[in-house]
């Protein structure tokens, strides 16, 4: 479901860096989200990812407008490519979610760089 879902169709889609408890429900990951980084829950259509360790399992957390639906994708072969360096939620775009959800990362690898001068 969530690889052929629309990312144009969430109003936002938050990942939460860093590896979360896989065996966290509902209740645990939407206390997450409103203590740890103080974001609005409950505004329709937003998606929330969390990852584990293992980074081949990843959760969403989705607000409807009348309950949560709590989403699971595992990958059989493979990984998520997560953003393991940092301890925040971070809202990312429609096409970062359609990199996401192909097996892609999420943030370049290839950096600009101002060289000083030529070899």
């Amino acid at each position: 479901m969530l690889r052929n879902a629309d990312p144009r169709s969430f109003s936002a889609v938050y990942v939460v860096c860093g590896s979360t408890d896989m065996r966290l429900g509902i209740d645990s990951l939407a206390a997450i989200i409103q203590t740890r980084y103080k974001l609005p829950i409950f505004k329709p259509e937003s998606l929330f990812l969390f990852c584990g360790r293992r980074a081949n399992k990843i959760k969403g957390l989705l607000w409807e407008g009348d309950g949560f639906l709590l989403l699971t994708k595992r990958v059989e072969t493979g990984h998520f490519t997560w953003p393991r360096n940092s301890h925040k939620a971070r809202q990312i775009s429609s096409q970062q979610f359609d990199w996401l959800m192909k097996g892609f990362a999420i943030d370049p690898v290839i950096r600009i760089s101002q060289p000083e001068k030529t070899a």
